[in-house]
């Protein structure tokens, strides 16, 4: 949405998995069997934006510029990488976490930049996972959160509270020399490394060295891998936003040198919020608590096979969405609507759902309006599933490592930062609802290029006063 400036409902990335009942699969947002993997894994190169519907913003900018503008985006989490590059980027590098290095797919090109193997060459994530990670302040400045020490953060191997060594943590076995190079993803030196290699990306490809505009996207995943194992409030939450903020200025201290705030333009935001763990909200007798989706998945099925008889009726449960087999109920000639409405009614009745909403309840509608908003917003007929439900607020799902979650409708979720500097921008706050549509066309107004082709936001007209 973001870089789109549309709804999922028209660019088709309406979560990060969905269940393609043709093939019989469950499909990440950018996964690609076409393409190949370059410097890393093959497992964590089968990525494109392959499944991404419309043009982003800066797919108009290289078409505008007659692709003389340059386009890279670089991050932690692949799939934030490759929506924000969009379709006709030059470079999109993501963090391979099962060799620690930077990679990417054949979608955009046969081989890595000199530069890159080099930097990968230097072993940077090693270095990091060679370090501790303990609070860059005082425990004293950690007045707001929760105590370090307690029985509702996962952690890191049974191990929730400061300092954590992350040379022991990050050992799979006997030998030294195998190690879990994922653990670094859900420290604030992921964000760091994202830093460097950004660093060393706008230097070696020399952006922002002409009239022609570039566009450097830098997706800062760390926080979300955070949050979601140890919570909002944690110590660790709070000193990866330390340190995020660090990173940052060390990014924003090099394009001022560089280039000049008059020559740049940034904007800072984030793809969606976080809801609290639901046992610090108990600690204020305010609702919570965990939807357990697996119990749920396996009495729906057993309340399928009493209504249907024995059958593999119902497909699988992903970001909320139930899945039916819609091949079993044609050949049961079973009108495939009665049984959407009746596992709505049968879903609605479980602890913490607020509403459960069967494919029908979609389909008819113009996908701009409607009564249930957001989530018509963000459904799509080829990809959502048959049932669709909301749980009440502060509730979130449960999973094995995952203490919280996100992508609910609620204000902690929704309602996030957004900040522009340099060009163009005077200082001001906004205060007005904004939505995030408004990112990509306001861009595009600013570089006088078309919106991009799905576009229904509105530009941000505070940017050109």
């Amino acid at each position: 949405t973001i870089s789109t400036g549309t709804e999922p409902s028209r660019h088709g990335i309406t979560s990060d998995y969905w269940y393609l009942p043709l093939r019989d699969e469950l499909v990440y947002c950018t996964k690609d069997i076409a393409v190949d993997p370059v410097g890393g894994s093959y497992e964590s190169g089968l990525h494109s934006p392959v499944s991404l519907n419309s043009s982003t913003f800066t797919d108009e900018l290289k078409m505008a510029t007659n692709r003389k503008a340059r386009v890279f985006s670089v991050g932690l989490k692949e799939s934030s990488v490759i929506l924000s590059a969009g379709h006709a980027a030059d470079g999109a590098f993501w963090y391979d976490r099962n060799t620690g290095t930077w990679m990417s797919s054949t979608y955009y090109g046969r081989s890595l930049p000199g530069w890159v193997n080099d930097f990968n060459a230097a072993n940077h994530a090693v270095s990091y996972l060679n370090t501790e990670w303990k609070l860059l302040r005082s425990a004293e400045y950690y007045t707001d959160c929760q105590p370090d020490s307690n029985n509702y953060e996962a952690g890191f191997r049974s191990v929730n509270y400061f300092p954590y060594d992350l040379k022991k943590l990050s050992m799979t076995g006997r030998n030294a020399n195998v190690r879990d190079m994922s653990l670094l993803m859900e420290t604030p030196f992921g964000n760091s490394l994202t830093t460097d290699f950004a660093l060393k990306l706008i230097a070696e490809e020399d952006l922002g060295s002409d009239d022609v505009p570039d566009f450097l996207s830098v997706c800062y995943s760390a926080t979300d891998y955070i949050g979601h194992r140890f919570g909002p409030s944690s110590y660790e939450m709070a000193d990866a936003i330390l340190r995020l903020d660090r990173d940052i200025e060390n990014l924003m201290k090099y394009l001022n040198d560089k280039l000049g705030k008059r020559n740049i333009l940034v904007y800072f935001t984030s793809a969606h919020g976080v809801a609290e763990i639901p046992a610090v909200l108990e600690k204020s007798r305010i609702p919570s608590g965990y939807f357990r989706q697996n119990q749920a998945l396996q009495l729906l099925r057993s309340y399928m096979n009493a209504l249907y008889g024995e059958g593999d009726w119902v497909r699988g449960y992903v970001e909320k969405q139930f899945y039916l087999n819609r091949t079993l109920i044609e050949d049961a000639r079973i009108p495939l609507e009665d049984v959407q409405k009746k596992v709505a009614r049968f879903i609605v009745q479980f602890t913490g759902v607020a509403s459960a909403h069967p494919y029908s309840a979609f389909a008819p509608n113009d996908f701009g309006n409607g009564s249930i908003g957001k989530i018509i917003n963000n459904y799509s007929p080829q990809r959502s599933g048959d049932i669709i439900i909301t749980l009440n607020p502060g509730w979130v799902e449960r999973h094995d490592e995952h203490v919280t979650d996100h992508s609910s409708p609620y204000d902690y979720d929704s309602h996030v930062p957004l900040i522009w500097y340099g060009w163009a921008v005077n200082r001001q706050t906004v205060t007005r609802k904004v939505n995030m549509t408004g990112i990509a066309v306001t861009l595009s107004s600013l570089c006088r290029i078309p919106y991009p082709n799905a576009s229904t936001g509105e530009p941000m007209f505070e940017l050109f006063r």
